[in-house]
């Protein structure tokens, strides 16, 4: 058997490494448990509640066992800052509780470091001292320990509060009958604000009849607009009066030629006067009644002529 000094020296060391391992592995195991939320988040937002709830029973046991592992990692702090009450062969009554609880529980995680360092108390204390803890015969194991270590199914209650808070943290409306169950009772409600039964009806305006609809001036946008507008110009002091002037064909002014070409050609306008009272007088024949056989007769006979 080595010396307890080395013994003590070698188990130092290997709390330290313990401790250092069992904040990592809880780092771990919570980042794992976030993304197992959010799936049973997502599982509930499907309503695959039956899914959620058996796979939800792994989350709560991760929580068990990162609960476990910091009762673990501040034993061994307890232990490491006591480390001078481990110098005597006997065990200390203020430390009986820390050791046991870690021969107990270090050969059911994980955490090889934890392990070692059990292997050390045992090495220390002997094989008998190792039973009791194992065992638990005297009880000095911490009850939360054996609690957590417990191998049984979690209650129906705990797996719907994990549900619960899962889907208040995600934003999940869980459970759906609270949900069916408030939206009954705002029809309720409904109801009774109504008491007639049946759905408000708005009270639609009476057609009008055909001799309003006659008297009625149609509105001035009616009908198609020119694609061209022109705003009339404002009054100023200089044009106190403008006017819009449209394109059109040039005025022409008239000239000393014109006014002589008028003068030489008289006979010609009165030809034209005469020939236009002519037509006009035909259309106004031929505008007018059906001429009767006998006039037909007589105009033809003055045509012979």
């Amino acid at each position: 058997m080595a010396p307890f000094s080395s013994l003590v020296s070698k188990l130092k060391v290997q709390l330290k490494l313990a401790i250092s391992r069992l904040r990592m592995v809880q780092q771990k195991d919570t980042a794992i448990a976030k993304q197992q939320r959010r799936q049973m988040a997502h599982l509930l937002e499907l309503g695959k509640e039956e899914s959620a709830r058996i796979r939800v029973e792994n989350i709560i046991r991760s929580d068990i066992t990162t609960e476990l592992l910091e009762i673990l990692e501040l034993y061994c702090e307890l232990l490491l800052a006591r480390i001078g009450l481990l110098e005597p062969k006997e065990c200390d009554p203020g430390l009986e509780e820390p050791i046991k609880s870690i021969i107990y529980a270090a050969p059911r995680t994980d955490v090889k470091e934890l392990q070692q360092a059990r292997q050390l108390l045992v090495e220390k204390y002997g094989k008998e001292f190792a039973l009791e803890a194992i065992e638990n015969s005297d009880g000095k194991v911490a009850e939360r320990v054996v609690k957590t270590l417990r191998v049984e199914p979690p209650a129906p209650e705990l797996v719907n509060l994990y549900l619960k808070e899962i889907a208040r943290t995600y934003g999940v409306a869980w459970p759906r009958e609270e949900k069916k169950e408030d939206i009954g009772r705002d029809e309720e409600d409904d109801d009774d604000d109504n008491p007639g039964g049946g759905q408000a009806v708005k009270n639609l305006e009476e057609p009008l009849t055909t001799e309003e609809l006659t008297r009625a001036t149609p509105p001035r946008d009616l009908g198609p607009k020119s694609p061209v507008s022109v705003a009339p110009p404002s009054p100023s002091t200089d044009n106190l009066s403008p006017r819009v002037k449209l394109p059109g064909p040039p005025e022409l002014k008239q000239t000393a030629k014109m006014s002589g070409l008028k003068k030489d050609t008289p006979s010609t306008d009165a030809k034209s006067d005469s020939k236009g009272k002519d037509d006009a007088g035909q259309t106004k024949t031929v505008g007018g009644k059906i001429p009767d056989v006998d006039e037909l007769s007589r105009r033809f006979a003055a045509l012979k002529k």
